[in-house]
């Protein structure tokens, strides 16, 4: 039975025979390198760094200095400004942010306690333990790495115990030591470094477990040590100590790499980039030509690949965007830094990856978590919730010049300095906002449409299960909605919350029934398991019929077939029509087939806003912060009778680990088919009649 459900999870999406007897080769080798590491664990554990010729033949104190004062290779340019005046750009720019940088810092060094993912400050002990999981307070064995089973279903979860070891926190160290020139905290880098390297044997445990998290570590300790080379508590001990781990992290993953022929992710860029950031930076080990050649070479062809034509992600998860975003940018800019060519076409793409994040974010700043979010950032310079996105246009704005990506009224992010340094931070300050509202966008490839004007906003889903059909991080969202007005999200996608922590948490949050969509006989548009939290089936491949944006009345139409599979085929099609003169939406929702089913329309609220059901059956949702309301009017299609709907329980995540209730607004019917169901969306601003938007609105005769 498992073997059988490997194979047809194996042969999901568009592959070829050829594709399959690839893998299948791919994987008995891979089966066979595994054994051979095996049996070299320990060697390898207590094997220093292979360093190149010269570097390997001379003296400690010699190899030490060399460090301390090279000039090249280049890190980013703002670590690799003066530290004078990377400290007065702090200090001037970012005040406040600068007086919490140094408390967060003195906090983790003090008592080893800082902010992880959603779940607020925790306290990992002295030294750190770092096999403890920081949610279930459960410790992950220190098995081989290939052996350890990530679901072990009591309430761990190894997301949160991979973003304690990929060590971001170190940067904030970094950062705060540059700032106000404090000693103590590179002692304290140093020995949290020595701590994990003596507990973290090479390729055993959870930390070792995934090449992905090993390769972000050692970009994250490769920023830590740009800062920390030049500090006087780095002595020939604690040098060797550390070009050691860098070593040991670029064998692994060049030896562990999540390369498959059927499919690769974000995981197997994180790979190559990893591997690119060690080649490049540590020119001194032996491998790092090996590691700079294949990282580079892969990664394009990886650009290639993920990145489709109108510049989405290709796993159909905004979240996932952003982290494929700040890996691709960083390492352009790391690339450029350090004068490696990159074929202009590539810095298009990258364009157009920043271009698409300025066009879904709400008018509010925040981002749609379409899809999977982990909160995984690259390079964490400061914190980012989840639906947070709009820091990284700052750095594209100066990159490609280019006053689009400088949202008006949004104030410059801490990652504009530290990356591109004091003559990026002048860049920005010269570069005027562009002022003009955004209009609607669509982006055919990722299949998200986007209707807009002034403070009205929504978002049609059209995207398919994401990497051709063989998605991991995709939801169970065809044509659903977010929906935004006076300044408000009131419609939304639901977010992620967890992973394996809670395996009912993670499918009720991927689920049908949790995104604003129609959902039939109870059933999932793409097929889903409970115990299989990365796999979503193909069925609903949604496909635009329609889409208008040179008018008054713009409108957007599309259809999915995921219900065709029950005993009774259905196909749902949504059109929405957008009237932007008078401020309103007009959805209809048709189900064509034949039989009875069990019919449930729902929008998924925000949460933070009152809602009730009116007794004339309007859905009135209020935020009471600014008096703005959103009035969610149903008819059946040629009657005048009102639908009534329930208000259902939910729960929203914007940040991974985190949730808070909110509720769904669903008109349910059992009903033959063919049925319509159409809806008025009108938002109303505090002092607006609301008798004159209604009759503004629409006729629902016509």
């Amino acid at each position: 039975m498992k073997i059988g459900r490997s194979i047809r999870r194996m042969l999901r999406g568009d592959i070829t025979t050829q594709t399959v007897a690839c893998e299948v080769v791919r994987r008995t080798i891979s089966a066979i390198g595994r054994w051979r590491e095996r049996s070299m664990l320990e060697r390898w554990d207590v094997q220093g760094a292979r360093l190149h010729p010269p570097f390997s033949r001379m003296e400690a104190p010699a190899l030490l200095e060399h460090f301390q004062t090279r000039t090249q290779p280049r890190f980013l340019p703002g670590f690799s400004e003066p530290p004078g005046v990377l400290a007065n750009l702090q200090h001037r720019l970012f005040p406040n942010e600068t007086t919490e940088l140094f408390a967060t810092a003195q906090l983790i060094a003090d008592t080893h306690c800082w902010s992880l993912l959603g779940l607020g400050n925790k306290c990992f002990g002295s030294p750190p333990d770092w096999h403890r999981d920081p949610l279930s307070g459960l410790a992950w064995p220190l098995e081989y790495h290939a052996a350890i089973n990530l679901f072990r279903g009591d309430g761990s979860d190894a997301r949160t115990l991979w973003e304690l070891n990929r060590l971001s926190h170190l940067i904030t160290l970094a950062r705060s030591y540059t700032v106000k020139n404090d000693e103590r905290l590179s002692e304290e880098f140093l020995q949290q470094v020595a701590s994990w390297h003596s507990r973290n044997p090479y390729g055993r445990g959870a930390n070792w477990n995934c090449a992905m998290e090993v390769a972000l570590r050692a970009m994250n300790l490769l920023a830590a040590f740009e800062v920390f080379r030049h500090s006087h508590y780095l002595d020939e001990q604690a040098l060797d100590m550390l070009l050691a781990v860098f070593d040991h992290h670029g064998r692994f993953i060049r030896q562990n790499l999540e390369f498959s022929y059927i499919g690769t992710s974000n995981h197997y860029l994180s790979d190559t980039v990893g591997l690119l950031w060690l080649g490049i930076m540590l020119p001194e080990l032996e491998q790092a030509g090996d590691w700079r050649d294949f990282g580079l070479r892969e990664l394009l062809r990886e650009m290639d690949k993920q990145v489709l034509a109108d510049g989405a992600d290709y796993e159909a998860a905004t979240g996932y965007h952003r982290f494929v975003l700040e890996l691709l940018l960083y390492t352009l800019i790391l690339c450029r830094a350090n004068a490696i060519e990159i074929d202009e076409r590539y810095w298009k793409k990258l364009h157009q990856m920043l271009e698409y994040v300025g066009a879904y974010l709400r008018p509010d700043g925040f981002a749609p978590l379409i899809g999977d979010s982990d909160s995984g950032q690259v390079l964490p310079i400061s914190r980012h919730r989840a639906d947070d996105h709009a820091y990284v246009l700052a750095t594209g704005a100066v990159i490609f010049n280019d006053p689009r990506l400088k949202l008006p009224g949004t104030a410059m992010p801490q990652e504009l300095l530290w990356i591109l340094g004091e003559q990026g931070v002048g860049t920005y300050q010269q570069l005027r906002p562009d002022e003009t509202s955004r209009g609607s966008r669509g982006f055919p490839e990722a299949g998200i449409y986007i209707l807009r004007d002034d403070d009205l906003y929504l978002l049609f889903n059209a995207s398919g299960a994401g990497v051709n059909g063989r998605g991991s991080h995709g939801h169970n969202d065809a044509l659903s909605v977010e929906v935004s007005a006076c300044g408000r999200a009131f419609i939304i996608d639901p977010g992620t919350y967890v992973y394996t922590r809670d395996l009912h948490e993670r499918h009720l949050f991927r689920s049908t029934a949790y995104h604003s969509t129609v959902e039939i006989d109870g059933a999932e548009q793409n097929t889903t398991e409970e115990q299989i939290p990365f796999v979503i089936g193909n069925e609903a491949q949604p496909r635009l019929l329609e889409w208008e944006t040179e008018s008054e009345l713009e409108s957007v139409m599309a259809e999915h077939y995921g219900y065709r599979r029950l005993p009774q085929p259905v196909t749902h099609r949504r059109r929405v029509v957008f009237n932007k003169r008078q401020r309103y939406w007009f959805f209809s929702d048709e189900l064509t087939g034949a039989g009875e089913h069990d019919l449930s329309f729902r929008f998924h609220l925000a949460p933070g806003l009152e809602t009730s059901v009116r007794s004339d059956g309007f859905v009135e949702v209020c935020d009471k912060m600014n008096g703005a309301r959103l009035l969610i009017i149903a008819r059946e299609l040629n009657t005048a009778s009102a639908c009534y709907p329930e208000l259902e329980t939910r729960s929203s995540s914007r940040d991974y680990g985190a949730k808070e209730l909110s509720v769904s607004a669903c008109w349910s019917r059992r009903t033959a088919l063919p049925f319509a169901l159409q809806f008025v969306l009108v938002p109303i601003r505090a002092g607006e009649d609301e008798d004159e938007r209604l009759n503004m609105a629409i006729d629902f005769e016509s």
